[in-house]
């Protein structure tokens, strides 16, 4: 069995805790261990803090129920719908848990990264790398997905927006209905 799930949510901070919870909850009914349900739920609302802070031009919490000045009336979910250059005022989390792996991708139709794209798994972490300084106020954020996670991938998607997705091998509770045979 499986189990697989998509949020769609606004670029507010309510959001983040609310798709930390809905993990949370689906790992706990399955019965994935929890210091790997923590981690996960850490990266989550790591990448989800982005989405909201980075992953469009327009102020959080901005409906997009207007024409979008090309005339072409937009509803209020459609999120993937949008006119190229726009920017959106929500963002996508869905998450995979299938057999020994647990899948978290968070999507957004902001900027997008820089050209540079990484693709870093856990042999790889052990490697040096550059951190943001200890004075800075932001930047870390990636920097422990990337310590949480077995796999990380950040890129863009086509047009325009930031793609986190990242993995983690699961273990289970002795009492687990999702247990792999």
């Amino acid at each position: 069995m499986s189990i697989w799930w998509s949020l769609h949510l606004r670029r507010e901070a309510a959001s983040v805790p609310l798709a930390r919870r809905f993990l949370l909850g689906t790992m706990e009914t399955a019965g994935v261990d929890p210091d790997i349900s923590f981690d996960l739920s850490v990266a989550l609302s790591e990448a989800c803090a982005n989405a909201v802070e980075h992953g469009g031009g327009r102020r959080a919490g901005e409906d997009k129920e207007d024409l979008g000045g090309q005339g072409v009336p937009r509803g209020r979910w459609d999120v993937w719908d949008e006119l190229p250059g726009a920017a959106s005022a929500r963002y996508r989390v869905t998450a995979y848990l299938d057999g020994e792996k647990c899948r978290i991708e968070v999507a957004d139709s902001g900027p997008g990264f820089p050209a540079r794209c990484t693709l870093r798994t856990a042999a790889q972490q052990h490697e040096p790398q550059q951190y943001p300084s200890l004075t800075a106020e932001d930047g870390r954020g990636l920097c422990l997905i990337e310590q949480l996670a077995d796999h990380v991938h950040f890129g863009n998607r086509p047009g325009s927006g930031a793609v986190v997705s990242f993995d983690k091998v699961l273990k289970w509770r002795k009492d687990a209905l999702l247990m792999v045979s």
